[in-house]
């Protein structure tokens, strides 16, 4: 995606940029498997899946939303910047606009989300709220978890253990193992699309103030960071298969690995504009995992 200039693009098409369609796999992920669990263990709601689709979908739009918003606020976003434009920082999108989709969207999330609590109970109303302010507090607030380091650590949580774990609850009224580990391979491959952002900005980012964890400890950790988790995605199929299902589908993610090793030999070649394209196809190998691994759970 190349920066967008302002007379080139409509209004509809700045909200579609503004949500960032390429990273929604990251919404659609934990749900997918949450969901392949939940059909493999016989308690498969079909609404309450739905349902979960949406609220993860629309709490994910809304997230992008703030960032591009306070990004701009903050001043981090500028003309000429390494990644995608943003649409606030371009004057397409108004602040009081932006500020307007922000509240649609997690206010959608919210109502949607009453369902789910008739059907779980005040755990998932907690857990929603908690979801909603987290997306806010990744780039907004006095103290925004993308600014202080923390983004990868909200990343991790919230779209690995919160999402595949509270999609299987709403439709299981339960937990297990199983989901707990099966939620690993999703937040650290979800969490290895923030690594890559983070990575090609990392010298805007030290001049804007922005603490990632590039910024703090460097290129050379970022791409171990990319490595490691994507090492460890792989070995939790092994304790999937032998503690849970022994079967051998659960491997199907393994299809996914030359995908993986032209990502790596991407991260450790490429820099500033050029990584968008790893950033995308890191969105896409998060996806193309899950399906493979829901396939793998439900056959």
């Amino acid at each position: 995606m190349e920066n967008t200039g302002s007379h080139s693009i409509t209004k509809l098409d700045a909200w579609i940029l503004a949500s960032r369609p390429r990273t929604l796999p990251a919404a659609v992920v934990p749900v997918l498997v949450g969901t392949a669990i939940a059909i493999n263990n016989g308690k498969f709601e079909y609404s309450a899946a739905i349902v979960a689709l949406l609220c993860s979908l629309l709490i994910q739009i809304g997230t992008n939303f703030v960032n591009d918003l306070f990004d701009f606020l903050k001043g981090t976003d500028k003309e000429g910047r390494v990644g995608p434009s943003r649409m606030v920082a371009n004057g397409i999108i108004t602040p009081a606009e932006m500020k307007g989709g922000i509240i649609a969207s997690f206010g959608i999330s919210f109502l949607l989300g009453l369902y789910l609590v008739y059907l779980g109970g005040i755990n998932v109303l907690l857990i929603g709220i908690a979801s909603i302010l987290a997306g806010i507090a990744y780039t907004a607030g006095p103290f925004p978890l993308a600014y202080n380091g923390l983004g990868d650590i909200f990343v991790f949580l919230f779209f690995g253990f919160v999402g595949t774990v509270g999609t299987y609850y709403v439709q299981a009224k339960e937990v297990s193992a199983f989901v707990y580990w099966a939620s690993v391979p999703v937040g650290a491959l979800i969490t290895n699309i923030l690594v890559v952002n983070n990575y090609r900005d990392r010298a805007e980012d030290k001049e804007n103030g922005k603490n990632t964890l590039a910024v703090l400890f460097g290129p050379r950790f970022a791409r171990l960071q990319y490595i490691t988790f994507m090492l460890i995605s792989y070995a939790v199929l092994v304790v999937v298969y032998f503690t849970f299902k022994k079967s051998i589908f659960v491997f199907l993610p393994l299809l996914s690995i030359p995908l993986s090793v032209k990502l790596i030999k991407m991260i450790f070649t490429l820099e500033g504009h050029d990584l968008n394209k790893a950033l995308e196809l890191t969105a896409k190998l998060s996806g193309l995992y899950a399906i493979l691994f829901a396939a793998g759970i439900m056959i």
